[in-house]
């Protein structure tokens, strides 16, 4: 059965949709079979990846508004074995019309929604990535809740620590009442400028906190990397020589490891 992970941090801007992107394109090129699900309103891990959202006719709303099976909402890139479910502005209305259906509904489970049916494809995958918004609203819950795990992308800058204690008290309060088998997969320090000190001090302040959790890879600050989105490629496919492009297969191969496969 498919590995659930999700990418969560309710700041913006911590590298969580390019980590989605590229993390799950190097998985997919060591040879796993990927599905990057695209939860967040402005789609921008949809567009990252290549898919023209002018192209698209059925995405991760419809899905959860029960409209179509998650079959019907997958769309197979040009990375062989990476599927994605994009998102659209749709989904920006989403938490809204899960509460109204719960009114309506008795027993209609309006945080379980993606995890029915990830249920139904979870066996056709090895891993499937979870690009969140930042909030830790209902959509986010739909993704803890059908989760294995976390990954917590930290931007190593002064106030990087800032907001992780809501955070966890978010993932502790899913764990008691949504998902007890939640874990925090990894923490994955980003936007290391190795010109500064201030970095460095971060990154051991996170490493202090969280312990053997973070990551040994970390991912730099580079502008190859901002660049690789706006072409519509992971940074593997836009510059395979880059130390983006190296960073992420390594973050790969460590993922991979941690699960013994």
């Amino acid at each position: 059965m498919g590995k659930v992970i999700a990418l969560v941090n309710q700041k913006g801007g911590v590298g969580k949709t390019t980590t989605s992107i590229n993390l799950s394109a190097s998985l997919a090129i060591l040879g796993k079979k990927v599905l990057l699900i695209d939860l967040d309103p402005q789609g921008n891990t949809t567009t990252g990846i290549g898919i023209n959202k002018g192209d698209i006719s059925l995405s991760i709303y419809d899905v959860l508004i029960g409209k179509c099976q998650i079959k019907d909402a997958m769309i197979q890139t040009k990375y062989k074995q990476l599927y994605v479910i994009p998102a659209t502005i749709n989904l920006a209305g989403l938490d809204i019309e899960l509460l109204e259906k719960s009114q309506i509904e008795p027993g209609f489970a309006k945080g379980a929604q993606l995890k029915n049916h990830l249920n139904e494809i979870q066996d056709f995958f090895d891993f499937i990535i979870i690009d969140c918004p930042p909030s830790l609203g209902l959509i986010t819950t739909n993704a803890l809740t059908a989760s294995n795990s976390v990954i917590i992308p930290v931007q190593c800058e002064f106030f990087a620590l800032e907001g992780i204690m809501q955070l966890l008290n978010t993932i502790r309060l899913a764990q008691k009442q949504l998902n007890p088998n939640l874990d925090i997969e990894g923490v994955l320090l980003t936007m290391l400028d190795s010109r500064t000190n201030l970095g460095f001090e971060v990154v051991e302040d996170i490493r202090k906190f969280f312990k053997e959790k973070v990551y040994n890879t970390i991912i730099p600050r580079l502008i190859r990397l901002t660049e690789a989105p706006s072409h519509g490629e992971p940074i593997i496919a836009y510059d395979p020589k880059s130390r983006g492009s190296e960073a992420y297969i390594n973050l790969a191969k460590e993922v991979i490891d941690r699960n013994g496969n």
